[in-house]
């Protein structure tokens, strides 16, 4: 079981699963968000339709999946990650499920391969560093436990989120 961080553009990745930093309506939006809905193209939003109609909205740390309509994964796992509020209102918590319920999804639909962006670092103003920690952590807890998820790898837009990623993997190794 392996977690690789390296730069680039998630909507090109070749894997079982993406992961998408939603927004609780599932409905598309700027950033990460947006560069999957476009790249997906409208089946994306019609599941998101569907997904919201039966439950509604999906609350922060929650995760739904869909097909990777046009993208070359097959599927994408739709998370909520918190907004940050100044690491008063369980943002560690809910940034952690966040992680946490995507790898369930992915592990429960039987994906072996599963890419990551940093979740609610963008406009939902997380600080990267403590992001990264987080995220990382969590993941290297879900993988010591027994699961179909063999690889995750975080694809992370810029050079200073790349930095940030590389940092907290060697101190958690």
């Amino acid at each position: 079981m392996t977690i690789q961080i390296k730069q680039g553009d998630i909507t090109k990745e070749d894997v079982d699963a993406i992961v998408n930093a939603a927004n609780s309506s599932l409905l598309g939006g700027g950033g990460v968000d947006g560069a999957i809905h476009r790249a997906g193209g409208p089946q994306l939003l019609a599941e998101c339709l569907k997904i919201v109609a039966m439950q509604g909205r999906c609350a922060p740390g929650d995760a739904v999946i869909t097909s990777g309509g046009k993208l070359k994964a097959r599927h994408v796992i739709h998370t909520v990650g918190p907004i940050w509020r100044n690491g008063q209102t369980n943002e560690d918590v809910i940034l952690a499920r966040a992680y946490t319920n995507s790898l369930e999804l992915a592990s429960d639909y039987e994906l072996s391969t599963i890419a990551f962006p940093s979740i609610s670092t963008g406009a939902y103003g997380y600080p990267v560093e403590l992001a990264a920690k987080v995220a990382l952590e969590s993941i290297s807890r879900f993988l010591q436990k027994q699961s179909t998820v063999q690889s995750v790898t975080m694809v992370l837009f810029d050079q200073q989120t790349l930095k940030a990623y590389q940092t907290a993997l060697q101190l958690l190794q």
